[in-house]
């Protein structure tokens, strides 16, 4: 159970930790120091290499948190009212990164491989709030994954 817990944590950390990075601190200094066809190239290096750690901290989170979930509550009945928050956040989350990753993404790697910068931007546009979103979500996961065992 501690290795399934510290696994969980670990890729929320990775997941949540990456978006927080991206957002607060990458996304402003690209925008400061880079042009649009390098801002641009960057963020499709950027996201190609992160998005397949969120992959993997998805399977892990998934895999985890119905293991410990079984383990610890033997099912959804047994468990607080916390575990049934934070579950739903999750698959909100993990909805959102697939509509990110499948659709304005995928979008983005063909229109900046084409040079096609403004529609690039756009994408990137779309994928900027949906990340904020996520970001959010992340955080209040979080927060109620700590908060929970304290009330």
């Amino acid at each position: 159970m501690l290795l399934a817990k510290m696994v969980h944590i670990l890729a929320a950390v990775v997941w949540v930790g990456g978006m927080f990075f991206a957002y607060m601190a990458l996304r402003p200094a690209a925008a400061n120091l880079l042009e649009p066809p390098q801002r641009l190239s960057l963020w499709d290096g950027v996201f190609t290499k992160f998005f397949v750690w969120v992959w993997i901290s998805i399977v892990a989170i998934l895999l985890t948190g119905y293991y410990m979930l079984m383990a610890h509550f033997g099912g959804f009945a047994g468990s607080g009212t916390y575990i049934h928050i934070m579950h739903g956040l999750g698959l909100v989350m993990v909805m959102l990164f697939m509509h990110v990753y499948f659709a304005p993404y995928k979008r983005l790697k063909r229109l900046v491989a084409e040079s096609n910068f403004p529609e690039a931007g756009k994408n990137l546009n779309t994928i900027r709030k949906l990340v904020a979103i996520n970001l959010t979500i992340g955080i209040i996961t979080v927060v109620i994954a700590v908060a929970a065992k304290q009330i």
